[in-house]
């Protein structure tokens, strides 16, 4: 299951996005400067599933789910709080990518850390962050090969890769501007950098910088996004919070007055599906609608193994649909009778949208 850091400075906005993007009911008022982690699971919206689901008359429906960890706000080690960074480092070391809440926001009865708003500002500070924990990461092992009683061919090896890329982050780069092979990323994979998770910036605004698409920095900083390959997401969470709690005729029109075509998870997880390269694809019928998401390019027999270790070895045949030809046929037989059902093999590759049902024997 997709797993996203939610990180920034204290006082940001992260628990309130948290909230929003989780149903979750944290004190956003006692939260801030401690160091708890919170943990919630978020349910992707789509509307495929919900077509499905009018289809079918399922018996259950799974959606497809992000698990979202919100990370305790960083203090640096400038602030004198070497722990706060500690803390936050391991926290987010599990996690598949990051989102960075950066705070546009200006709130006189809400402090800003670093004494001014400056979103650009606040991502270099938890950027540098990252890099100087990796830096010390590979620091700790190249010293603990080299002084080590015996270096083995292995080590020597893992030493000459480390040294490979520990010039790029002390020139500020990070391990994804390291050129490596696919085999010395699979030796790295262990190391769990925090500069080659990929990162998005959610920036923070108050209502009236929202309808505005104004705010102090913007330029500065999708300047500084472009360059480190950062995509941006603008939003209020605190205004989408409350409208999430209205019910859903009130909901609708709120948003329909606002401009808001989508909802904060609909916006958030379209964009960490796109820049981090993942698909749904379902399995549909009367017991169950259920979103699979996978990585771009597998293949149906890797797929199959994404819903069972059993299916994928005993992988016979793919049936392959697309799900805008149910929606526009309006039924699976209707596109059994245009000659739209496909028999795939195990080399086919999974495409968002497609509706499978694998073949298999063991």
């Amino acid at each position: 299951m997709l797993k996203i850091g939610i990180v920034g400075l204290p006082l940001t906005g992260k628990t309130t996005l948290f909230n929003l993007l989780t149903q979750s009911k944290i004190d956003t008022g006692k939260f801030s400067g401690k160091t708890e982690t919170n943990v919630g699971m978020a349910r992707v919206p789509d509307k495929r599933v919900d077509f499905f689901c009018e289809l079918y008359k399922p018996k259950k429906t799974a959606y497809a789910q992000i698990e979202f960890v919100d990370v305790a706000g960083l203090t640096t080690s400038q602030e004198g709080q070497k722990s706060g960074a500690a803390k936050f480092l391991n926290d987010v070391r599990p996690c598949d990518a990051l989102v960075h809440v950066l705070r546009a926001f200006d709130d006189p009865n809400v402090a800003h850390v670093s004494g001014a708003v400056n979103p650009a500002n606040d991502l270099e500070t938890v950027e540098m962050e990252l890099l100087f924990a990796d830096l010390e990461l590979l620091d700790k092992r190249i010293e603990r090969i080299k002084t080590g009683k015996k270096i083995t061919k292995e080590n020597a090896e893992e030493l000459a890769l480390l040294e490979k890329c520990y010039p790029v982050l002390e020139k500020g780069g990070s391990m994804l501007d390291v050129d490596l092979s696919e085999e010395e990323k699979l030796s790295l994979k262990n190391f769990s950098f925090l500069t080659e998770k990929p990162r998005l910036a959610v920036v923070n605004l108050d209502e009236e910088q929202f309808k505005e698409k104004k705010y102090p920095g913007r330029e500065e900083l999708l300047v500084l996004c472009q360059e480190k390959n950062i995509p941006v997401l603008e939003l209020c969470a605190k205004m989408e919070l409350e409208i999430s709690e209205l019910p859903e005729d009130d909901r609708r029109m709120f948003m329909e007055d606002l401009g808001l075509e989508e909802t904060g998870i609909e916006a958030l997880a379209r964009t960490v599906y796109r820049h981090l390269g993942l698909l749904s694809f379902f399995t549909v019928g009367e017991d169950e609608v259920k979103a699979w998401t996978i990585k771009e390019g597998l293949n149906a027999r890797e797929a199959a193994g994404k819903i069972h270790s059993d299916i994928e070895r005993g992988f016979i045949r793919a049936e392959v649909v697309k799900y805008h030809d149910i929606k526009e046929l309006g039924s699976m037989n209707k596109v059994k009778e245009k000659g739209l059902f496909k028999l795939e093999g195990k080399e086919y590759t999974v495409l968002d949208g497609d509706v499978v049902h694998f073949r298999f024997n063991i």
